[in-house]
């Protein structure tokens, strides 16, 4: 019985002690041995033995890249404007053995350093740079934090500003701003659409009024050549008529009832020579109307002579008749 208590405390003790030496670090986790209160070594992931009771290993620390928000800070403008500002960064611990021993709190470190960088960096600019600046401001505080965060054995990679808000008046007055622009520019493009319109429609303007106008200038042209053509034309046919004064006589005798009979004629002109036109005229319609006889062959007799009585005197100037 002795003996069987004695093996089980050997074995407990055994297993305690294989506890103690053999130990898994995981992956991308390091872990650091201090060997009577002196670091010893860093143990890499993987399995790793150590002295029991002798080293004495740390809390493990995550070598993969880390992100951490930082609550809102307060900072103030170059132009006395307090806004909020909270900020991400983006780090990885590159040396265990300095982020354990050469700062006591890492995280904590971080974002004092970033606060302080930050208000430093935002006190030397208006608010306008403030919303308009954010790729300088973040390679600014990266910079910094980089170079101060370097001994303690970690890299910050990324420094992000997550929102910038200014007080809710100045908002207020950006938006009023921002909403008396839109407006101007669309004042001004409703004004110059309305510019270009009005251009446009007077250069059609003036387009159809040059088109009109050299449309009738060539129909004009075209219509006093058509009418000129209709006078060249009905004078040739009147040469190759041959027509006598006597048939002129005639026919213009045939036209007076036409020339009497308008109800707006009230007045007509005759001219000085009508009777003797009238004389050619019925002698003309007189052989006309005779019938043919054995006599034609040698040729109509000449009309005989009109005594002087039977003609009376016109005088030289045109008599004017009232008629129907």
């Amino acid at each position: 019985m002795t003996a069987l208590i004695v093996a089980v405390a050997l074995a407990v003790v055994v297993l305690a002690v294989l506890s103690r030496t053999v130990r898994i670090v995981p992956q991308a986790t390091a872990r650091v041995v201090e060997r009577l209160g002196r670091y010893q070594r860093t143990l890499e992931p993987g399995l790793a033995l150590v002295l029991p009771f002798v080293d004495r290993l740390r809390s493990s620390i995550d070598l993969r890249e880390q992100v951490v928000t930082f609550p809102p800070q307060s900072v103030i403008t170059k132009d006395n404007l307090v806004v909020g500002i909270d900020t991400v960064i983006y780090f990885q611990v590159t040396d265990p053995r300095a982020a354990t021993y050469e700062i006591a709190n890492f995280i904590q470190a971080i974002e004092q350093l970033s606060v302080t960088t930050l208000r430093n960096a935002i006190g030397n600019l208006q608010l306008e740079e403030t919303l308009t600046s954010r790729d300088s401001i973040n390679s600014q505080l990266g910079a910094v934090l980089d170079e101060a965060t370097g001994k303690w054995g970690i890299k910050v990679n990324r420094v992000e500003l997550k929102a910038i808000e200014p007080p809710p008046s100045i908002k207020d007055s950006m938006e009023k701003s921002m909403r008396a622009d839109r407006d101007k520019r669309a004042a001004i493009l409703t004004a110059e659409g309305e510019k270009s319109a009005a251009i446009l429609t007077a250069e059609g303007m003036k387009q159809s009024q040059i088109l009109r106008a050299q449309g009738d200038a060539q129909a004009a042209v075209l219509r006093a050549e058509g009418e000129a053509k209709a006078i060249q034309t009905v004078y040739a046919a009147l040469h190759q008529a041959d027509i006598t004064d006597r048939m002129l006589a005639y026919k213009y005798i045939e036209q007076l009832p036409d020339i009497a009979s308008g109800e707006a004629n009230k007045v007509w002109f005759l001219p000085s020579d009508v009777p003797h036109a009238v004389a050619q005229g019925l002698a003309a319609a007189v052989r006309a109307t005779q019938p043919e006889t054995g006599q034609s062959q040698a040729g109509p007799p000449p009309p005989a002579a009109l005594p002087p009585t039977a003609v009376p005197a016109v005088p030289a100037a045109p008599t004017t008749q009232a008629g129907a």
